[in-house]
This record gives C-alpha cells, structure tokens and sequence, in this order.
C-alpha cells in the first residue's frame, strides 16, 4: 500500500511538473546554462522540468557548451578574459624561459611582445610591468607550467 502511494504521489509531482510551464525564460537558462539543448528549448517555447532536463541532456550529450563558451555563441557569453590570440599562444609557448626572467627583472624584449599582443597601451605599459613583476610567483606557479597556464595566469592578474 505505502509503495502504490509513493508511486502515485511521484507520478503526480512529475506530471504536475510537465505540465506547468515555468513564469519566465530567465529562470531557465539559470538552471540549464547555454547551449544547444538551451537554444533549442528557447525555441519552443517551454519551461518545465521535463524539458530542463532534455536541454542539460542535450547539451551533455553533444559537449556543445565548452564550444559556445569558448566561441561566444549558442546563447553563452565568452568570457571576457578569454584570450583568443594565436600569436600570443605561439609566443608564450616558444619563449616561457625568457619570458619568466623578463617577468621577473620587470622588463625585457620578450616582455615588451607579451604586452603589444595583449595590447597593453604604452602609457600603461609599466603598470602592466609591474603587475606582472609582483605576481610572478602567481604566473609562474610551478616550475612544470605550461603556457597556456601562464597566459591564463597573466590574464588573472590584470
């Protein structure tokens, strides 16, 4: 008796939960975040558990979100510290010895490239300098870093 009233209250919650759409759009992208799965609940239309749960499936399923965050699209918003630039990348990774002494004395050629392809203005180039000087230990974190770690490093500072 207890299972066969456990089992209609469950089935009850669940069907209520089908059919009451939710009140706005903007709870619902708090839930399931953005996305394929997102976007496509958006269009149509509806709000409910069931549906928040095909979204987040959806988007599990696929591995779409990594994309849309990465590339700003999908309905998610790219990060704004989202460094997106190859040069940067290449020069980070072929040049992490001089890169680290240039970070450390606070100047230096390699230096100067890192802020120009960040785009660093020059009246605030030795602000950057100096920030970057004073957080080395946070940029260089370990003597196995990579470079993409010291870019996103660099990132976090500033």
């Amino acid at each position: 008796m207890k299972r066969l009233l456990l089992t209609g209250v469950s089935l009850a919650f669940f069907v209520g939960a089908l059919a009451l759409p939710g009140q706005s759009y903007a709870g619902y992208n708090e839930n399931t975040g953005c996305g394929l799965g997102n976007m496509l609940m958006k269009e149509i239309g509806q709000d409910s558990i069931l549906f928040q749960i095909f979204a987040v499936t959806t988007n599990g399923t696929l591995g779409n979100q990594t994309f849309g965050i990465s590339s700003g699209t999908l309905g998610c918003n790219q990060p704004s510290k989202v460094v997106s630039n190859d040069r940067l990348k290449k020069f980070v990774a072929g040049n992490m010895d001089e890169l680290a002494k240039d970070i450390a004395s606070g100047g230096g050629e390699s230096l100067d490239a890192v802020a120009e392809l960040v785009g660093v203005p020059a009246e605030k180039k030795a602000e950057f300098y100096a920030s970057l000087q004073a957080n080395f230990t946070k940029i260089y974190s370990s003597v196995d870093v990579q470079s993409a770690d010291v870019i996103d490093n660099i990132s976090n500072v500033n």
